[in-house]
């Protein structure tokens, strides 16, 4: 008799265990509604290339300032290949990146708020140079937020995106005291040449803010606690 109610009793318990399981793994898979500002959303970004079609010396040439976009969309490489640009990894063995830094210590961060990209919802993202992706900080379009806290200044909201350099002056002053603060300063002007410099080959625009107020970008963009905002790099078709 009491095999009779122990085998249904078995048999429900398995059915259950399998559907829990089934529900794990559901949550598991990234849905665009589960997106939020306490997301672990990372989408990988693609491989950098190493050749362009135009050389460095005519990129040098052709560089200027770019206030006003044309309105299209930005493509995933493009932004994938200008987040390298600026801070991407160059040597796997030591991680050392593709702009220089005093004792290579790396107190910048990238963080690019996405409004109009192919393939990426609009957000704000913090680039991770060691695995060459992003990772979600804030959902949600934030271009007006950052024109507001940037005086208004056109080229803000009408970009498809805007890279944002920031800096822990700790990390730089723990080894070079009074001197770190022009080290990081010297550090994102080197990072934001790079960029200037990879969206000429690619044929965007881009222009370098630095009037703007430091707490209200840096709470509009989501940056971390000790990060202070340097550097705005709106991007866009010319």
């Amino acid at each position: 008799m009491r095999k009779f109610f122990i085998l249904p009793f078995l048999l429900l318990l398995s059915i259950t265990l399998l559907f829990t399981i089934d529900q794990i793994a559901t949550k598991g898979d990234f849905k665009e509604s589960d997106m939020d500002n306490n997301s672990t959303t990372r989408i990988s970004l693609t491989n950098p290339r190493f050749t362009g079609e135009i050389s460095l010396e005519k990129s040098i040439s052709q560089r200027r300032s770019v206030r006003s976009y044309s309105g299209e969309s930005v493509s995933f490489d493009e932004v994938s290949q200008i987040l390298w640009a600026a801070q991407g990894i160059t040597d796997d063995t030591n991680e050392l990146r593709a702009a220089p830094s005093a004792g290579a210590l790396y107190p910048l961060s990238t963080y690019v708020a996405v409004s109009n990209v192919e393939n990426i919802t609009p957000g704000v993202y913090r680039y991770s140079p060691k695995d060459h992706e992003i990772q979600l900080v804030r959902r949600g379009d934030v271009n007006k937020e950052i024109y507001e806290n940037a005086l208004m200044q056109p080229a803000t909201v009408e970009s498809a995106l805007i890279v944002i350099f920031a800096a822990d002056y700790g990390i730089t002053k723990a080894r070079y005291g009074g001197r770190a603060e022009r080290y990081v300063h010297m550090e994102a002007g080197h990072a934001g040449q790079n960029l200037y410099l990879q969206a000429e080959t690619l044929g965007l625009g881009t222009v370098a803010i630095g009037a703007f107020d430091d707490k209200g970008i840096a709470k509009a963009t989501g940056i971390i606690e000790g990060e202070t905002p340097l550097y705005l790099f709106p991007v866009g078709n010319k």
